[in-house]
């Protein structure tokens, strides 16, 4: 008697099923593991253990273990790089914050052209590290630069933007304010979007403001995206290199004649690219790893804080 049970699958057909379910997944993610890996993890091991050796550009390493950490502790130019990639950092990344605060606070009012401003504020981000910072190190100029001689007009002695310490992180600190605003304007634009309508009525029917709703509603609801714009704009900060390269031209890799304007990152590439001391350009990537490291448990543990509080 002939059986109504439809045929069994073949079994290599059902395995071969069981296998595309399973590897799928990680067949798809496969290529960015392997390109991190290549990429990212191999590097940053490297330089890990090109921090604990002596190498220089074509020799052997040297087993010194903590040495370079040490030499960098002692070290004078490294203590000199550290704080001016604090004080650039703060100078750079404060005002840069209230300004874009201010300015995505205007942007999502309803106004004419409003569009074409949200787009304007993000064409400084899109302009070139290279070619932005050769146009201030133009209106910075000493001798010849808009800046003096708008200073001069007004009465005042010019100012020499690039041999002195606090003219010259103070110019490098507008190139980074000026390219960096409208990308957190547009940012906190995006969170003051989505706070409830709700919120800023009732704030109107009590009788606030258009400041005090600012200050009583807009600021507290976007406020784990200003923690974001913080610790991004530090780690930005910790990173500095393009711009203070460029405004100092030739004396730029040195951070200025005396020094006073070099990060940490100009100070690894000297080690590492000028005097040849690869392992000590190493032990200063580590440094500044750690620092950004830092920076996110920061973040972390306000986080934190706020939902117990919550």
């Amino acid at each position: 008697m002939a059986s109504n049970a439809p045929p069994l699958r073949p079994r290599w057909r059902s395995r071969l099923y069981r296998w595309d379910v399973r590897a799928a997944p990680y067949a798809f993610v496969a290529p960015f593991f392997l390109c991190f890996a290549a990429f990212g993890l191999f590097p940053l091991v490297y330089t890990g253990w090109l921090s604990l050796h002596r190498v220089e550009l074509g020799g052997e390493a040297e087993w010194l273990g903590l040495r370079n950490y040490t030499g960098l502790w002692d070290s004078d130019f490294f203590w000199n790089a550290l704080g001016n990639t604090f004080t650039i950092g703060v100078v750079s990344t404060v005002p840069q914050l209230l300004l874009a605060l201010g300015l995505a606070h205007l942007l999502n009012y309803r106004m004419r052209g409003r569009g074409f401003l949200r787009v304007a504020v993000l064409a400084p981000y899109a302009t070139s590290i290279a070619a932005a910072t050769l146009v201030f190190a133009q209106l910075f100029n000493s001798d010849y630069g808009l800046i003096n001689t708008v200073i001069g007009w007004a009465g005042f002695h010019p100012v020499d933007w690039e041999s002195s310490k606090w003219p010259a992180q103070i110019a490098i600190s507008a190139i980074v304010t000026w390219r960096w605003t409208g990308y957190n304007a547009l940012i906190y634009l995006a969170a003051m979007q989505a706070v409830p309508q709700e919120l800023y009525e009732a704030a109107a029917i009590d009788g606030a403001s258009r400041a005090r709703q600012f200050l009583s509603v807009t600021v507290p609801s976007i406020r784990p995206t200003i923690l974001f714009t913080v610790v991004v704009s530090t780690i930005g900060a910790t990173q500095l290199f393009g711009e203070p390269m460029l405004f100092g031209g030739s004396l730029g890799v040195s951070g200025g004649s005396g020094n006073q304007f070099q990060t940490l990152s100009l100070l690894m590439y000297e080690k590492g690219w000028v005097t040849g001391a690869l392992g000590q350009a190493s032990a200063i990537a580590w440094v500044m790893l750690l620092l950004l490291l830092s920076a996110g448990a920061v973040q972390a543990l306000v986080v934190r804080a706020r939902r117990r509080r919550a």
